[in-house]
């Protein structure tokens, strides 16, 4: 967490590989209560514009929170830090997290889809926000290099390989 801007602009960081497991038997006491943990903290932080940094990267399935709670905190969140939000961005995201926010699509409001950004790396993030003032896990800055050497040993892959290289040049 961390502030950008002249004023009081409030860049709030989620790190899912860090949510609880969804088979504790008391998941969903504990989600219901990191929810009011996170809108308590955010209407005391948030006397402006702010945005919202998802790290989904490094996250098994099991810890991504489920629909039904992304919707109930969607739903919850007062107007006005609905309104106050810039943009809320998602790195490193999933198939997963993809296909969801594409289903609920319909059913939020589009003021809100407008402000969803997919970002697939630490380095595009840095393009959009001022990294100074954010914490990035150590587990997180591991998986984006893993992830780039792959692409990078993906792209070379490719341009080596003449049948590919033909399909590229066409």
């Amino acid at each position: 967490t961390g502030y950008y801007g002249d004023g009081l602009n409030a860049i709030i960081v989620f790190t899912a590989c860090f949510l609880p497991d969804s088979s504790r038997t008391d998941y969903n006491y504990v989600m219901e209560n990191l929810f009011l943990y996170v809108i308590s903290t955010l209407e005391l932080m948030v006397a402006e514009d702010y945005m919202i940094v998802y790290l989904n990267g490094a996250t098994p399935r099991r810890r991504m929170p489920g629909l039904g709670w992304m919707k109930k905190c969607y739903q919850m969140i007062d107007r006005r830090l609905r309104k106050n939000l810039k943009s809320f961005i998602i790195v490193h995201p999933s198939w997963f997290i993809r296909t969801i926010l594409a289903v609920t699509r319909p059913f939020i409001s589009s003021k809100f889809s407008s402000k969803i950004q997919y970002v697939n790396t630490l380095a595009e993030l840095r393009e959009m926000i001022p990294m100074e003032c954010v914490h990035i896990p150590d587990s997180i800055v591991k998986y984006d290099e893993e992830k780039c050497i792959k692409r990078r040993m993906r792209t070379s892959c490719l341009s080596n390989d003449p049948e590919m290289a033909s399909v590229e040049q066409k």
